[in-house]
This record gives C-alpha cells, sequence and structure tokens, in this order.
C-alpha cells in the first residue's frame, strides 16, 4: 500500500533533524529532564507548525496525547515527575495512563500523579486498564480516573479470548455494564482494539467480531478508541473492510484515535512493522482528513517498540522517539 509519498518522507528527515539533540541528550543522561529539552523541542514543534503547508491541521495540538506505555522505560526509571517534564516540553499535551505506577521511583498515589499533570500543565485524557480491573474494582477504578481528571477510561483488551459470536455477545453485554457505571460517574468507557478483534467468529467465517461487539453495545455508554495501526494490520489479516468506515459510521463513538505508524513488510505477517510516526506508510493525511472535525477527538501517539528500536539515523531512546513524532504529528495538514 502506497500511503506516504517521497515528499511526505524528505519532510520527515527535515523536520526530524531539529530533534537530533533531543535524542542525544536523553541518551546521554535521561535524568536531565528539563530546561534543555524545552529550549531544543518547543522551537522545532513551532516551526513543524509554520513550514508544513497551509492547510488545516489534522490534529490541534492541544489534542495531541502520548500512550505512556510507548515510553514505560522512561516512566519505570525516571518517575512520573520527570516524564512528565519532558513531555510538557516537547509539546504533548494529553496523556493516557498504562498503569499508576513508577516501579524504581517508588510508590505515588492518584492524587499526586493528579498534582504533577497539573503542575506540568497536561491533561489525563484515558487509561488502559485490564478487564479484570473493572470486573474485581470497577468503583474504585471510576474513582482514580476522577481524580486524575480524565474524561473517558477504559481497556486495551480484547473483549473476550472467546471468539464465538455467543463469546462476542457476551462481552457485548459486560461492556455494556461497564459503561453504564462509567456513565453514571460522567465518565465515557472506551474499548482499544488490537487486529485480533477484526478476525471472524470461529463458528461463523461470515461474521466479523468487531461487528459483533460494535453492534451490540450501547453506543451512548460504549465508545472505541481505534488503533489505526492495528486495524490496518487486521485489514491486511482479514480482509473485506476500511478502517476509517467505522469511524465515519459513528463519529462520536470513537472520541480518541491511536497515531501508531506502520512500515509495509511483506516479511510480516501482519503487512507492517511498528516504527515511529511519520516514518511508515500508513495513510494518515488521507484517514484524518476523511474524518472532519479534528477537533472533535484526541490523537494519541503509541509506538510498542520506541524504547528497543532505534529509528534510521538516531539511537534507541524512548524520548527520542515522542519527541520526533510529536512534530511530525504536528505537521499534518487536511489533503
Amino acid at each position: 500500500m502506497e500511503s506516504r509519498t517521497d515528499v511526505d518522507r524528505r519532510n520527515f528527515l527535515r523536520l526530524a533533524g531539529g530533534t537530533v539533540a533531543v535524542g542525544a541528550a536523553s541518551l546521554a543522561g535521561a535524568a536531565l529532564a528539563g530546561s534543555a529539552a524545552a529550549s531544543v523541542l518547543a522551537p522545532t514543534a513551532e516551526a513543524a507548525a509554520t513550514t508544513a503547508g497551509k492547510g488545516r491541521v489534522l490534529v490541534p495540538p492541544g489534542h495531541i496525547g502520548i500512550q505512556l506505555y510507548s515510553i514505560r522505560d522512561k516512566v519505570s526509571s525516571l518517575g512520573f515527575r520527570k516524564v512528565f517534564e519532558r513531555l510538557s516540553a516537547m509539546g504533548y499535551a494529553e496523556i493516557e495512563f498504562a498503569g499508576y505506577s513508577q516501579n524504581a521511583v517508588g510508590p505515588i498515589t492518584p492524587q499526586e500523579i493528579r498534582q504533577l499533570l497539573d503542575d506540568n500543565g497536561l491533561r489525563a485524557v484515558g487509561s488502559h486498564r485490564g478487564i479484570g480491573d473493572y470486573v474485581n474494582n470497577l468503583e474504585r477504578e471510576l474513582d482514580i480516573a476522577q481524580i486524575l481528571g480524565m474524561e473517558h477510561v477504559g481497556t486495551a483488551n480484547a473483549p473476550t479470548s472467546d471468539r464465538t459470536v455467543a463469546g462476542y455477545l457476551a462481552a457485548a453485554e459486560q461492556f455494556n455494564g461497564f459503561g453504564a457505571a462509567a456513565t453514571a460517574r460522567g465518565l465515557k468507557f472506551y474499548q482499544h482494539n488490537h487486529d485480533g478483534e477484526f478476525s471472524f467468529a470461529t463458528d461463523n467465517p461470515d461474521v466479523r467480531l468487531y461487528d459483533v461487539f460494535y453492534d451490540n453495545t450501547d453506543p451512548a455508554k460504549v465508545y472505541l478508541e481505534m488503533d489505526v495501526y492495528w486495524a490496518f494490520v487486521g485489514q491486511h489479516k482479514y480482509p473485506g473492510f476500511e478502517p476509517v468506515d467505522y469511524v465515519k459510521r459513528n463519529p462520536h463513538r470513537y472520541p480518541l484515535l491511536h497515531l501508531k505508524d506502520g512500515d509495509v513488510n511483506p516479511e510480516n505477517s501482519g503487512g507492517y512493522d511498528i516504527v515511529e510516526f511519520g516514518a511508515g506508510d500508513l495513510p494518515y493525511t488521507e484517514f484524518l482528513s476523511a474524518l472532519g472535525g479534528g477537533g472533535r477527538r484526541h490523537g494519541i501517539w503509541e509506538q510498542d517498540n520506541a524504547a528497543s528500536t532505534p529509528a534510521p539515523g538516531f539511537p534507541a531512546d524512548s524520548f527520542g522517539n515522542a519527541a520526533r513524532s510529536y512534530v511530525e504529528i504536528r505537521s499534518l495538514r487536511r489533503s
């Protein structure tokens, strides 16, 4: 699939060049989290905004977020305080959590995390928790979401491991219950897809499981976060749908999008390799342009392998990937 032009790639390299110092600095000493990063990153992001084109922005800067799973190595080693300082300096405005612990740094309470968010001008926009967390302690999970000030709370788990129609119908009923409880607290409950949700039912090869879940969950109580990368992997493995059509069918069900890029690789059974944003082949300009109303949803960058996979010309460093990916997302303009 041809989805980013050579001109786009040259633009990526030009923009990313401004963040070389950031990648080097974070490799040399990630604990030096503050002012040096801010002085380099903020001008770079603004340069991207003014040089990338005159079309309307596709992801407003106030709605560019990061899934902390992308930089889980930094959260674990440096803690939320230093991580939030760096992300704020890069330009990120929103945070999606992948747990509330900071491992080596020591315990921290939701109230303390909220204070660190506020101190750095960041907003919590969502959180990935396991289905078991909601089954076993639903009200506590909703308490934490409210303490952190987030509007959305959800899971990146598949609705169920039972890939039959009956299994997905039962999962839809369970999610409707989660959604009702969240709605009662002023929250939106959401599910984040991987590729498996787009497979076909084991007991009916004509039925796509995602359709069962989509059609049998209450759209007023169960929301969806499309991980665009995994949706395209799902299309590659289980053809017969266009990812963007699900969002267009009911845009209000998709308040969150995961902006994860993929590079075409025929040797990968999924069709793509995960790469930092702007270095891949997924048609983000076309995808986002087809949706309209860019300010209605949150664009959240995620790269599962950011800590271990170096981008061409850069050392492996998840902060570097985060900085360059922010610049690329900020530069997207309507086609």
